[in-house]
C-alpha cells in the first residue's frame, strides 16, 4: 500500500494515539506538501567518510553541490544525473514549518534504487535494504537489489510519520530533511533518489503546496494493524510497544480511521526458523496491561486470550497456504488456530500482507484442556493437560524408539505449554512414561488389540485427521517438527490427541526438495535426508498404526467421508477463487512492497508471474495431489455407502453447474487436440482448439439453461466425456 491519503475526499478523523492508549480525535482538512522531489537540494557524492552531523541542523552544507532533486543515472528519471559507479549520495534539503500545532500527520514517500535512510532533524525516520544501527558508511553496498517505481509508472513507497513522532522531532522554523541514497554495487548499471514529503493539516490554511498527482488514497479490504515499538524487534526477549487495529463493518479501511477493533500495549519479537531467514519477518506478540502484565483480550472475535503470532506469508506467494489449510482443519471438526489476513504497518513503514492467528496454547478458546499447575503432582490433576510437540528446540524428552527406517537416529520431544522450564519434574516424569507407554503398545506383539494395544492411549480420530491434513497438503515437514500433540486428565478420556495443526506454508506443493513438489508421494515415507542435521526423520508411529488392518479400514473411510463435504474438490477450488478475488488489491500492495512475483524465492517449486499463476498452481497441485491420494489410499471402505463423485477425472469443470463462465482444467496439457459442447440433442454449439494447454476458461452466460456434454479429443480421438449444467 504506497499511498493512503485523497486530498480530495474533505475532512478525516484521526484516532491520536499515546502509550497509554486512546486520548483524542483530530480532523485532517486538507494535504499540503512542503517537500518536493524537484526542490533545490544540496548533495555529496562522498569518496571517503562523511561527518556524523551532515543530517542534523548545526551542519554547515555551504561547500556541497546545489542540483534538482531527482538524483541518480540511466533510468530517465533523474534531474540531477550522477556518474556511473556513484555507490551513495548525500542531500539535503530545509524546509520551515508556520505552525506545528496545525499538523496531525506527515508523509513521506521515497522513490528508490537501491536503498536508502532517512532523516528528520538527525532522526532516523525511514530505512530500506540498508543493515546495521546508526548512519550507513559511504561505501557501504545495500542488501538486494531494488528498482524504482515511479519511472515505469508506479507509486514511490510511503512511510507514515504520527503525530506523537512530530510532537518531538518537528521544529516550528527551519527543519531538515536528509537522504542518503546508496547503490547495490559498483558495476549497478542506475541509481535513483526522488523524495516528498506531505502534512496533513487540521485548518482551513494554505501554507505549503499542493501534492503531487499521484497523491491519492489508497484503501484496504483487509483490516489494518499499526505496530509502533520503543526499540528494534528482536529475537529475544519481546520489547514493547503499541497495536492498533482498524477494521471497519463496510470492509473499507484506512490509516484515517479509528482504531477499532483494538488499541493497547503488545510485547513483541521475531518468531520462525527457516522463515526467519527472509526480509519479511514474522512475529510473537502479547497484548499487555498498563502493568505490561499480560492482558487478555478478544480480537476479531476470537476467544479471548494474550498470546498472538503476525505471520508473514513469503515464499508463499499464494499469502493464504496456511490460512487455506487452518479453515479445513476446522471444518474436519478440530481445533485450529483462527485466523485474520491484515495488513500490516511496522514503525511507520507498510510490511505487508500478514496473518494474525492464534498460537498454539492450553486455552478455553484454543486447546481446551485443564491447566495444569506446577504442584498437581498427585491423582488426576497430575494427568492432564498438557501440550508437547516433534519440533526443533531443547528436548524435553527422548523416545526410546528411532526413526523409520533407513534413517537412524532420535526422536526428541518438547513441551508447549507448560513451558519445560514451568513444568515439575514428576510431571514430566508422568507424561514421558505415558507416550512410552503408548509406544510399547504400539510397537508391541498386540499392538491391534483394542485393550492392549495402542487403541488404549491415543484418540484415533485425531491421528487419522492429523494424518490426512499432512498427507493431502504434501506438507515438507509433516511428522518432523511442528507436530503438536495434547492430553487431557484421565476423568474426562485422557488420551493422547494429534493436533492442533500448523504450519503449512511449505505444503500445497511450495518446496522443491526432499519430494514437497511431489503428488505421487506419501510424505510418512519420505524419509530421506531432509534437514542440516540428522535428527528430524519420521518416526515409526504413522507406517505401523496403517498397518493395522482396522486402521487403514477407518483412514480410507474417513478420506472417502470428508472427500464428499471438506474435501471436496469443487468447494476448495471456490475458496481459492473467492481469496484470490478478496486479495486482488492487498497482494497488490504486498508485491509492491516485496516485488518477488516472477523470482524464484527459497524453496519455491513454481514461480508464476503474477499471483494469478501462483493462485492457480495451488489450485492444480491440490487437483493433482487429491487424485492420486484418492487412487491410492490405503485400505478400504466398500462399506461406506457414497458415491464416489469426487474422483479428478481427466476433465475438471468448476463451478458445475454454472450460470456463467466456468473454468476447465485438464489432468495433462493436451498437444495437438480440441474440446467441443454438445447441447441435449447432440449439436455442436462450442469448440476450441488446444495447443499444449490444461487450463481455460468457457464463457456459458449466452447457453441456454440445460445439460450439455464435454468432449475432449486428441489427435481426434475421443478421450474423455465430462456433464455441465448451465441453469
Amino acid at each position: 500500500m504506497e499511498s493512503l491519503l485523497d486530498s480530495s475526499k474533505g475532512l478525516f478523523i484521526l484516532l491520536i494515539t499515546a502509550s497509554c492508549g486512546m486520548i483524542s480525535h483530530a480532523q485532517i482538512d486538507h494535504w499540503e506538501t512542503v517537500v518536493y522531489e524537484t526542490d533545490t537540494w544540496n548533495y555529496l557524492v562522498p569518496d571517503s567518510d562523511v561527518d556524523d552531523m551532515w543530517n542534523t541542523q548545526a551542519f554547515d552544507d555551504g561547500d556541497w553541490l546545489s542540483g534538482m532533486g531527482g538524483f541518480g543515472f540511466d533510468d530517465g528519471d533523474d534531474n540531477t544525473i550522477l556518474s556511473p559507479g556513484t555507490i551513495s549520495v548525500f542531500q539535503r534539503i530545509e524546509f520551515t514549518i508556520v505552525d506545528t500545532a496545525s499538523i496531525e500527520l506527515a508523509l513521506l514517500h521515497v522513490d528508490y534504487d537501491d536503498g536508502f535512510v532517512a532523516y528528520l532533524n538527525g532522526q532516523e525516520i525511514a530505512r530500506e535494504l540498508l543493515e546495521g544501527d546508526g548512519q550507513p558508511a559511504w561505501n557501504q553496498f545495500t542488501t538486494a537489489a531494488r528498482e524504482a517505481t515511479m519511472y515505469t509508472g508506479g507509486l514511490p513507497a510511503q512511510y507514515i510519520l504520527p503525530k506523537a513522532f512530530l510532537t518531538d522531532y518537528l521544529i516550528q522554523g527551519t527543519n531538515v530533511l536528509s537522504i542518503q541514497t546508496h547503490n547495490a554495487t559498483l558495476e549497478s548499471t542506475d541509481l535513483s533518489s526522488r523524495v516528498f514529503l506531505s502534512l496533513g493539516i487540521t485548518d482551513t490554511t494554505s501554507t505549503y503546496g499542493v501534492p503531487p498527482a499521484w497523491f491519492e488514497m489508497e484503501y484496504s479490504n483487509l483490516p489494518i494493524i499499526v505496530i509502533h515499538t520503543v526499540s528494534p524487534i528482536v529475537d529475544e526477549p519481546k520489547v514493547a510497544g503499541t497495536m492498533g487495529i482498524i477494521h471497519n463493518e463496510s470492509g473499507t479501511n484506512s490509516l484515517l480511521d479509528p482504531f477499532n477493533e483494538f488499541y493497547g500495549e503488545i510485547g513483541i519479537e521475531l518468531r520462525g526458523s527457516s522463515s526467519g531467514t527472509f526480509p519479511k519477518k514474522a512475529y510473537r506478540l502479547e497484548t499487555r496491561g498498563p502493568d505490561s502484565s499480560n492482558y487478555n483480550v478478544s480480537v476479531f472475535d476470537f476467544p479471548v486470550d494474550n498470546d498472538w503470532v503476525l505471520y508473514a506469508p513469503y515464499a508463499d506467494k499464494s499469502l493464504i497456504r496456511n490460512v487455506l489449510t487452518y479453515k479445513l482443519g476446522a471444518e474436519m471438526g478440530h481445533y485450529a488456530p483462527r485466523t485474520q489476513l491484515v495488513e500490516l504497518y511496522l514503525n511507520n513503514q507498510y510490511v505487508g500482507v500478514y496473518v494474525f492467528l492464534e498460537s498454539v496454547k492450553q486455552s478455553p478458546g484454543r486447546v481446551n484442556i485443564d491447566e495444569l499447575n506446577y504442584d498437581d503432582t498427585t491423582g488426576n490433576a497430575l494427568t492432564g493437560g498438557y501440550v508437547f510437540k516433534l519440533d526443533r528446540g531443547p528436548a524435553a524428552w527422548t523416545s526410546p524408539y528411532g526413526h523409520q527406517p533407513p534413517a537412524g537416529g532420535v526422536v526428541q520431544f518438547q513441551m508447549q505449554d507448560p513451558d519445560l522450564s514451568e513444568l515439575h519434574p514428576i510431571q514430566l516424569n508422568y507424561l514421558k512414561n505415558y507416550v512410552t507407554d503408548f509406544e510399547d503398545a504400539l510397537f508391541g506383539p498386540d499392538f491391534t488389540d483394542p485393550e492392549l494395544g495402542y487403541r488404549k492411549y491415543i484418540d484415533v480420530r485425531s491421528f487419522i485427521d492429523f494424518m490426512l491434513v499432512n498427507e493431502m497438503t504434501g506438507n515438507l515437514d509433516a511428522y518432523r517438527v511442528s507436530s503438536f500433540f495434547y492430553k487431557e486428565q484421565e476423568s474426562i478420556g485422557g488420551k493422547m490427541v494429534a493436533g492442533p495443526i500448523w504450519d503449512f506454508n511449505l505444503g500445497w506443493g511450495n518446496c522443491n526438495f526432499c519430494w514437497g513438489e511431489s503428488v505421487s508421494v506419501w510424505k510418512m515415507n519420505s524419509n530421506g535426508y531432509c534437514y542440516g542435521d540428522g535428527a528430524h526423520y519420521v518416526n515409526r508411529w504413522w507406517s505401523t498404526l496403517l498397518s493395522d488392518p482396522e486402521f487403514s479400514h477407518e483412514f480410507n473411510c474417513r478420506w472417502q467421508e470428508l472427500r464428499q463435504t471438506t474435501l471436496h474438490t469443487d468447494s476448495i477450488l471456490a475458496y481459492i477463487d473467492e481469496m484470490e478475488l478478496y486479495l486482488t488489491d492487498a497482494a497488490a500492495h504486498n508485491f509492491e512492497r516485496w516485488p518477488i512475483l516472477g523470482s524464484y524465492v527459497w524453496p519455491n517449486n513454481y514461480v508464476g508471474a503474477t499471483y494469478a499463476d501462483e493462485m492457480d498452481y495451488l489450485g492444480d497441485w491440490m487437483l493433482e495431489r487429491f487424485a492420486w491420494m484418492d487412487a491410492n489410499m490405503f485400505g478400504s471402505c466398500e462399506d461406506l455407502n457414497v458415491e464416489n463423485d469426487y474422483q479428478v477425472e481427466f476433465i475438471h469443470v468448476y463451478p458445475n453447474p454454472t450460470n456463467g463462465s466456468t473454468t476447465i482444467i485438464l489432468r495433462e496439457s493436451i498437444a495437438n487436440g480440441h474440446l467441443e459442447i454438445m447441447n441435449e440433442l447432440g449439436q455442436l454449439i462450442y469448440r476450441i482448439d488446444l495447443v499444449n494447454q490444461n487450463r481455460f476458461e468457457v464463457d456459458l452466460s449466452s447457453f441456454d439453461n440445460g445439460l450439455y456434454i464435454l468432449q475432449l479429443f486428441n489427435e481426434n480421438q475421443l478421450i474423455s466425456n465430462q456433464k455441465i449444467i448451465r441453469n
